[in-house]
């Protein structure tokens, strides 16, 4: 039985546009994936821009960073610090008398309590003075405690006589020089840039001061790098208060830089 020649040609034409249909579900019912629309070339060009900066940025900093190295040796890794100035009980007894908190601005030779003698008839107050000049840092009692003698009672410090110590790698301290200029800053005042120079450097590792050293006796030694604590004395303090304990951080100018 032959087929008009009109359903002929409509049934290749159906076929026709269905091998030409992008969209055309398949046989299966699967939907067929939609094509990724290409970037925008303004958005090529965003992207572009993107990765220049990032890699412009990458490099400043490598370069910042290796100029840096080549002239200092840093750390942060230090403190603003002071010669402790201790204030101890004269003798054994309670304390009386005593209104001193952190802060506190003493004198030499000023009273700042008194510690009332046990076992004796008439109980004498002897009194406790301040050994110098300082403002208290700590304070370690409090009024009606019972001391013996000797006891701690506060630490004081000289605002006229604080410095920084750094404790430096014990790979850098090669580069380190007893009077090279220092620059550093303190966390406490951002922006400002603090000036000194090496005082000291001492002459051992931190470790080795410790209270409690490291016992190997098991066998199983791990290599730490040790830092070496340097003193670095101010000169100019840009008129800032400059507390022990605050957080510094050091820029020590190699020789020949």
């Amino acid at each position: 039985m032959s087929t008009p020649q009109g359903t002929t040609d409509a049934a290749d034409g159906a076929g026709d546009t269905a091998a030409t249909d992008d969209t055309a579900t398949p046989a299966d019912g699967t939907p067929a994936p939609a094509k990724r629309r290409p970037l925008k070339r303004s958005t090529k060009i965003a992207l572009a821009v993107i990765v220049v900066i990032a890699l412009l940025a990458a490099i400043a900093f490598a370069v910042s960073y290796f100029l840096n190295a080549s002239r200092f040796v840093s750390t942060d890794n230090a403190q603003v610090d002071g010669t402790q100035i201790p204030i101890v009980a004269p003798a054994s007894g309670t304390l009386t008398g005593w209104n001193v908190s952190v802060g506190t601005v003493v004198h030499k030779d000023q009273v700042l309590g008194r510690v009332e003698l046990q076992g004796a008839y008439v109980q004498p107050q002897l009194p406790i003075r301040a050994p110098a000049d300082a403002i208290v840092a700590t304070t370690n009692t409090a009024e009606g405690a019972y001391l013996t003698a000797g006891t701690q009672l506060a630490i004081a410090y000289d605002p006229a006589n604080v410095y920084v110590t750094a404790r430096v790698d014990e790979t850098d301290i090669g580069q380190v020089q007893v009077g090279r200029p220092v620059d550093f800053t303190v966390d406490a005042y951002p922006g400002r840039t603090f000036r000194g120079y090496v005082d000291q450097i001492q002459g051992g590792a931190a470790a080795v001061f410790s209270p409690f050293p490291q016992s190997n006796s098991g066998g199983n030694f791990q290599k730490v790098t040790q830092v070496i604590p340097v003193r670095v004395g101010i000169t100019d303090r840009q008129g800032a208060d400059l507390i022990p304990g605050m957080n510094v951080t050091v820029d020590i100018h190699k020789p020949g830089q």
